[in-house]
């Protein structure tokens, strides 16, 4: 059965023109919502649960945030609870896809895919073919709400997959949401992935989860830039220094940019301009990248000729400012809960860049806008301007 144009949406990822639709809708469990100040990944106190349209399948999961921690990542632990009655010849199965999404899928009849499976595992689970996790106490909590038609699973998440990323669709836009996803779908199949086989919607339930990361414990010290330039008519030049005082920085958090200049010229130095720009590097099928700003904002401080200046500006990047965005890179989104600016992608040593289908990167850029002096005035206008790399992610949680 083919998915309604309801419920996805053809994307287009065009050098920042990118179409994105909305997550997929349906789910009965509210989730918790996130913002930049709040933290993502909490161990949840209810289970969520879908079932499929023939209330053979029902799914449980006791959380939907599983935490890449660079060397290992939490295991997907979860319940399927089966009806056996009615199968027939066909087998019950569970699996987990790491998918990169950037189109349409009822388009796929034509001989155009735009979902392309990064990482996916399957687990026969009826008849029983030897899948025996250990049993944890999340198995035990599941077990008990599915009851004696509960079979246990376990999914063990490869440490080069990406993290989940949405991009972030616009006002108009319907349907699943492009981006990085990770999805848990059980389902009743003769095999676990015959392309010629017809699975039944009514015969599937599904639950997209999150792979995330936090900041590591131990950071380094932060980020400084100069740049010296002269001007025309002016034989001395400005000197233009900008400093972060740490390397990582969390969402929703003041980040203090420290603006020191040194002004040996005739000029003045009207304004202060401090911008962060989200640079989006699809990897994954194309050559892709783009780069949008987050945050602008004028400071107007100014120096006089021959004066030196030193100050620390705040400023704060928000998803909030920048709802209107198609195509900004956002942390994954499960349904229609608020969200954050993507997290910057860490890339470990030897991993593969594709594997990671979206690398999402941040810089600050201090931008003196300078005025001219003597005759010739504003025909020797300049600005001076250096940039920074910025990093965004979410603090580890405390225990």
């Amino acid at each position: 059965m083919m998915p309604s144009t309801e419920d996805v949406w053809l994307c287009s990822i065009y050098l920042g023109d990118t179409g994105c639709g909305l997550p997929e809708r349906g789910s009965r469990l509210p989730y918790h919502p996130t913002s930049e100040k709040e933290n993502p990944c909490t161990m949840a106190d209810k289970v969520f649960k879908k079932t499929s349209g023939s209330s053979q399948l029902t799914l449980y999961l006791g959380k939907r945030d599983y935490v890449d921690h660079v060397d290992v990542v939490d295991p997907v632990e979860g319940v399927l609870k089966i009806d056996p009655s009615e199968l027939g010849d066909r087998k019950v199965w569970i699996q987990l896809a790491c998918a990169f999404r950037y189109g349409r899928e009822d388009l796929d009849v034509i001989g155009l895919s735009f979902r392309k499976d990064i990482w996916i595992q399957h687990i026969q689970l009826y008849p029983d073919a030897g899948h025996k996790p250990t049993l944890t106490e999340m198995h035990d909590t599941l077990l008990k709400k599915a009851g004696e038609q509960g079979h246990a699973f376990t999914f063990n998440i490869p440490t080069n997959l990406p993290c989940s990323v949405t991009l972030q669709p616009g006002p108009d836009d319907k349907g699943k949401a492009c981006g990085v996803d990770f999805e848990v779908k059980a389902y009743l199949a003769k095999s676990a992935d015959d392309p010629d086989e017809k699975i039944d919607k009514k015969d599937t339930c599904r639950l997209v989860i999150r792979k995330i990361q936090f900041a590591p414990d131990n950071t380094g010290s932060g980020q400084k830039a100069e740049l010296c330039k002269s001007f025309m008519m002016s034989d001395k030049p400005v000197l233009l220094e900008a400093m972060l005082d740490k390397e990582i920085y969390y969402h929703g958090d003041p980040i203090p940019v420290t603006v020191k200049v040194k002004n040996e010229t005739n000029k003045v130095v009207k304004k202060i301009k401090v911008t962060v720009d989200q640079t989006t590097d699809v990897v994954l099928y194309s050559a892709d990248k783009y780069t949008k700003n987050v945050l602008c904002e004028e400071f107007g401080e100014t120096v006089e000729a021959n004066a030196n200046f030193e100050k620390t500006l705040s400023i704060t990047p928000l998803l909030s400012n920048n709802k209107e965005k198609r195509g900004l890179a956002l942390d994954g989104r499960l349904k229609d809960e608020d969200t954050n600016l993507a997290s910057t992608t860490i890339i470990r040593g030897g991993m593969d860049k594709e594997m990671l289908g979206i690398l999402v990167s941040y810089k600050i850029k201090v931008n003196l806008m300078v005025s001219g002096g003597g005759l010739l005035g504003g025909l020797t206008a300049s600005d001076v301007t250096v940039e920074l790399p910025l990093t965004l992610m979410h603090p580890k949680p405390k225990d």
